[in-house]
């Protein structure tokens, strides 16, 4: 069987950390503000799994359409002989793109979680025996120092992700980006595009409940590692379209008004009734704000791909 190494780079205590600096400095701001990156425990990480097989929620099918009929292209565009994905989580989506890449040597996920970099080597190495994996248990947004593997050398980071940073993170990401491509090297952006207003709100607010159920978990992930006492009862699901910024926001807005405890933090967050905690935003971009940013950033766009009905797209850039 092929070698799979593990590799960590973020300290053992380095998530509980993050997660005491975002929880004191969002929410003792205003407006109040968490990271989406706190969904995704264990049930978090089941309520997407179940969000994305919703009706409404159409990126991860629409993203799966192209990476479906469109990795040939993407595989004689980039020629990789390593793939390196950041925010990997299973892997599966990627794996269209690795069948494709005939002299494909190395995958390189990259992930907060070590149970899922294990999981995904675990079941690629079983289907794969020619591919060498070395995962990074390493948070993306904060700089990466990548092993040694033959190029060219493909950075994926799909799933429209990218939108979940604000405009400065964004320009910080993919100059950090560019900084580890070599001549020959490559970037496979996923991102969501502008549409109607109705067809987005409901994507992040489907019928059934569970995107709200989604939102209101990142207060049990603070209740439980941090000893607060939000009463997810008294907190409603908010979706709405920010036309200025053309983003999604996810928000918890308080039903009534409250002070909650957070016993770790030695912390009380007063929240009046109709105030909202903004948790997530999500941009949508036109093919010309993908191609600025990533100008900006020392990246040329090289190719464009999206489904069938326009919904979402794939970028290929390449270093300047």
């Amino acid at each position: 069987m092929s070698p799979f190494l593990l590799t960590r780079t973020l300290p053992e205590d380095a998530t509980d950390a993050a997660l005491r600096a975002d929880v004191l400095s969002g929410l003792t701001r205003h407006p109040k503000t968490l990271p989406p990156k706190w969904f995704y425990d264990a049930r978090g990480s089941e309520l997407f799994e179940e969000i994305t097989r919703l009706p409404e929620y159409y990126p991860t099918r629409a993203e799966r359409e192209i990476l479906e009929e469109r990795s040939a292209e993407i595989a004689a565009a980039s020629g990789a002989r390593t793939v390196i994905e950041l925010g990997s989580g299973s892997s599966e989506k990627t794996r269209h793109l690795l069948d494709a890449l005939p002299e494909l040597h190395s995958y390189v996920p990259v992930d907060v979680s070590e149970s899922a970099l294990t999981g995904a080597a675990e079941a690629l190495l079983a289907e794969r025996p020619g591919l060498s994996v070395h995962a990074l248990i390493a948070d993306f947004t904060g700089g990466l120092a990548l092993p040694g593997t033959p190029g060219p050398r493909l950075v994926a980071f799909l799933g429209g992700t990218i939108g979940n940073l604000l405009p400065d993170e964004r320009a910080t990401f993919l100059n950090s980006v560019r900084s580890l491509l070599s001549p020959g090297d490559a970037l496979l952006l996923g991102t969501d595009l502008v549409k109607d207003e109705e067809t987005l709100v409901a994507a992040y607010d489907d019928a059934s409940g569970v995107t709200a159920a989604f939102n209101k978990n990142v207060l049990n992930v603070v209740n439980r590692e941090l000893g607060a006492d939000f009463p997810l009862e008294d907190f409603e699901h908010v979706a709405v379209w920010n036309r200025e910024q053309r983003w999604i926001e996810m928000r918890l807005r308080a039903r009534r008004a409250l002070n909650v405890k957070i016993r770790e933090l030695d912390l009380v967050v007063p929240f009046e009734a109709g105030e909202e905690l903004r948790t997530e935003i999500s941009s949508k971009f036109r093919q010309e704000d993908v191609r600025e940013e990533l100008a900006a950033a020392g990246l040329d766009l090289a190719q464009w791909w999206t489904d069938a009905a326009g919904r979402f797209a794939l970028s290929l850039a390449t270093a300047v």
